[in-house]
């Protein structure tokens, strides 16, 4: 890597630029491929990849499920790594060329929802305002949050998660400075949790199923491998908040939906009925 680099006057791609996921990065939209969607017997069709984005939706239907809500899905796996959201049909739903993308057939004509956070929101709220505070202050405090991860994760995964891990040589500086916000982040939230439980006070919402999907899967040592270098033990207010909601059953099953890596038990590459997960193994 040259120390005298000078970026040119206009940037051209010209070849990939190493990484675990250089084969799949490119500077423009629209699809690859033709390929149409496959469409299961529930309205609520996901498309999506058990990343820490695309488990936030897995969770929450799974919650959904668990408090009564009728909202069954298809859950359909989307490798990212083979390209699969660069197909005709998947940009269809997404223009934006990434998980989690939903469709719901229930509507006429069907409705898309991407954006992860979109896609939380619109499910609350068609299931009456589920994990949603009612009170205006509470309702405002959740969005906050829910709007905090979005801008803030970024920096997590793209930022410190790719030069930490993914990136083809350990840059020094590129390391040391998203290090210094994904901390600056960890305290932001250790400092809030300090008196209470959930992040929006006395109830757990979609905020916290958002950001514990990032923050929560790194303080568990589940991302990155970065747990000890980031000395997560020492944020004590985050490790309690992750650990209970690590062990909400709903949240169990929804972190194996879209997964094929790992654990046999932990893998449900597809799912369509509540009972796919009786038959993993263990």
């Amino acid at each position: 890597m040259a120390e005298d680099y000078t970026p040119p006057k206009v940037w051209t791609w010209e070849k990939p630029s190493g990484g675990t996921f250089a084969s799949i990065n490119r500077p423009i939209a629209g699809p690859t491929h033709d390929k149409v969607l496959p469409v299961g017997q529930h309205p609520l069709q996901l498309y999506s990849l058990a990343t820490p984005n695309g488990i936030k939706v897995t969770i929450l239907l799974e919650e959904l499920l668990a408090a009564g809500h009728p909202a069954d899905y298809d859950a359909w796996l989307i490798e990212i790594g083979d390209g699969d959201q660069f197909g005709s049909g998947f940009v269809e739903v997404n223009p934006n060329s990434k998980i989690p993308a939903l469709m719901d057939h229930s509507q006429t004509p069907p409705q898309r929802a991407f954006e992860s956070g979109s896609i939380l929101l619109y499910l609350a709220e068609k299931f009456g305002g589920a994990f949603i505070p009612q009170d205006p202050s509470g309702r405002t405090e959740m969005l906050s949050w829910l709007f905090w991860q979005m801008g803030s994760a970024p920096y997590l995964g793209g930022g410190f998660g790719h030069f930490y891990k993914y990136a083809p040589v350990k840059i020094e500086y590129a390391i040391n400075r998203f290090a210094m916000e994904v901390k600056r982040q960890l305290d932001v939230l250790d400092r809030h949790l300090a008196d209470k439980d959930w992040m929006a006070g006395g109830e757990y919402s979609l905020a916290d199923i958002a950001i514990w999907s990032w923050y929560g899967a790194v303080v568990l040592g589940r991302s990155y491998g970065a747990a000890e270098f980031l000395d997560a033990e020492s944020y004590r207010n985050v490790m309690a908040w992750a650990k209970r909601i690590d062990a909400r059953p709903a949240v169990i099953r929804g972190r194996k939906v879209n997964r094929n890596w790992g654990e046999p038990g932990d893998q449900l590459p597809e799912r369509h009925s509540a009972a796919d997960f009786d038959r993993l193994p263990g």
